[in-house]
């Protein structure tokens, strides 16, 4: 005989679990006791209570290793990420699921899931989590880069591809690079005359800085003398963005983010980008009659002027996305470069030969002149490879459930895109650990979002339009200081004693700044 006591509080207990109102309580609220009504509303019930539990029973996860109550996997995440969660996609495949704190969050290690991804599912994968360091200094998720798939998302990624990061307009910004990269070479000139040792990690910032602040502001983030102007705010921002935030991993713990400051900090930094973005933007239109020069303010604004339908917060977080998205990932890469060169100085030698025999005595490096430096390129390409600045695509979320790999994706994952990983695959890189230029010399895999297996600037629609930027400046840099000094390691140390160690942050940089002792280079007559 049938325990009903037992059943009925099994019954109830189901019902609260799936979030489904308890048979009798319907009972009660309708007055109806017709048994022939009682059977119809037990079998809707049964049925509804067999379909959630078949969803609950058929999802089938990605593989996910053990985890702790509450913070989930984040005990995972050690000092560098990129690293920890390649080694368990090792063990627990290239789609992986995780629990960071209270948020479901997919990595994807592969370029054959992240090909499936991109080709059949751009637009579910589309959006991007909102954090609270992003809500706060992006003006709600004004920008390209956080801003939800939609139609001003389509609006403003249009403005960027067109008007603002076309080839075209990457070429008019030619003089601004090589007047800060002069500046560079004159300093380090000096250095080579006096026979200094410099710290090329922090000259590469400044000029990378300047470039990008010039073009989009026209003015310099730093100073002819180091002083510290922009670029020390666009740095806390790097650094607000890789600060722990309580109430990202769990809701019901944001009110410690008060408590530990980090609120406070955010709006601090907001409140300075802001009052400066305000005053930049009053300054373009007082001279925006005179001036004959366009950076990419002065475009915006008579885009405005001409009925593109922006307000002033709209602009000041694109201006904010062109400064987090251009100047740390060009500097970190150069210094990449360089010290990957310096740590094989038979590669330094042929690349310096490559630029050199291009160029030959000209004084100035011309943009067709970079066209021919054929192992220049490839140098670049292999540190894009080995070293991308960002080893994160940024963060995605999926809109709705989805079939990936023959795994369940469930609706409002966070998906991680482990770049490093990808790139470091030994299914499709031979020797993947190692710095090997010549791996692209009769290759046509590049990086512009098409092959899976190399993506430093992400692939599909969320890919970075800052591209053609980033390279133009990244190759004319590089080119000119191999064109005008020979390099050696500074502080006594070697090629087998260089630390390349990894410091994580919103890019990977290196840990210890690379200090060199340039010469002047002196070509034969």
């Amino acid at each position: 005989m049938v325990d009903w006591g037992f059943s009925y509080l099994v019954h109830n207990l189901i019902c609260k679990k799936l979030e489904i109102p308890p048979l009798m309580e319907l009972i009660n609220e309708t007055k109806l006791y017709n048994p022939l009504f009682l059977s119809l509303i037990l079998f809707i019930f049964s049925f509804l209570l067999w379909l959630k539990l078949s969803k609950h029973k058929l999802q089938n996860l990605p593989p996910s290793p053990p985890k702790l109550p509450i913070i989930g996997h984040l005990h995972k995440l050690v000092k560098l990420p990129h690293r920890s969660l390649r080694d368990l996609s090792l063990k627990y495949g290239s789609l992986m699921f995780l629990n960071l704190g209270q948020n479901p969050t997919l990595v994807v290690s592969s370029a054959d899931s992240l090909k499936e991804m991109a080709k059949n599912y751009d637009v579910v994968f589309m959006n991007k989590p909102n954090t609270t360091a992003a809500n706060i200094l992006f003006y709600g998720c004004k920008d390209l880069g956080f801003s939800p798939y939609g139609d001003y998302w389509r609006q403003v990624r249009k403005l960027c591809v067109l008007e603002l990061l076309s080839a075209r307009r990457v070429q008019s910004f030619q003089f601004v690079r090589e007047e800060e990269v002069d500046a560079i070479i004159r300093k380090l000139h000096e250095a080579a005359v006096n026979g200094d040792v410099v710290d090329l990690t922090k000259m590469l910032m400044a000029v990378s800085s300047n470039i990008v602040s010039r073009c989009v502001i026209s003015r310099k983030a730093e100073d002819d003398n180091g002083g510290i102007h922009f670029g020390e705010l666009t740095r806390r921002v790097m650094v607000l963005f890789t600060t722990l935030c309580f109430g990202d991993f769990w809701p019901s713990l944001k009110w410690l983010d008060y408590v530990t400051g980090f609120i406070s900090r955010l709006k601090s930094t907001f409140w300075e980008l802001d009052l400066f973005f305000d005053q930049v933007i009053d300054e373009h239109k007082e001279k925006e009659a005179i001036d004959e020069t366009k950076d990419f303010l002065s475009i915006i604004l008579q885009l405005q002027k001409d009925g593109l339908d922006l307000t002033q917060d709209n602009i000041k977080a694109i201006l904010l996305d062109m400064f987090a998205g251009g100047t740390e990932t060009t500097s970190t890469t150069a210094e990449w470069a360089m010290s990957e060169l310096l740590k094989k100085p038979d590669v330094l030698k042929k690349v310096e030969q490559d630029v050199r025999k291009v160029a030959k005595n000209k004084q100035k490096i011309e943009l067709n002149d970079l066209n021919q430096m054929k192992y220049l390129k490839c140098v670049i390409k292999e540190t894009l490879r080995l070293h991308p600045p960002v080893v994160f695509l940024v963060r995605r979320g999926t809109s709705e459930a989805v079939k990936l790999g023959n795994y369940d994706i469930p609706p409002n994952t966070t998906v991680f895109i482990n770049v490093w990983a990808i790139q470091r695959d030994p299914i499709w890189w031979e020797n993947p650990e190692e710095f090997t230029p010549e791996r692209f010399e009769n290759s046509r895999v590049d990086f512009k979002g098409q092959d899976f297996q190399f993506i430093p600037f992400g692939c599909g629609r969320r890919d970075c339009p800052g591209m053609p930027f980033a390279i133009a400046s990244l190759e004319y840099l590089v080119a000119n200081l191999l064109l005008r000094f020979d390099w050696k390691l500074g502080d006594g140390e070697t090629s087998e004693t260089l630390d390349l160690i990894e410091n994580y942050g919103l890019t990977v940089n290196k840990k210890v700044p690379l200090r060199v002792m340039p010469t002047i280079f002196h070509p034969s007559t």
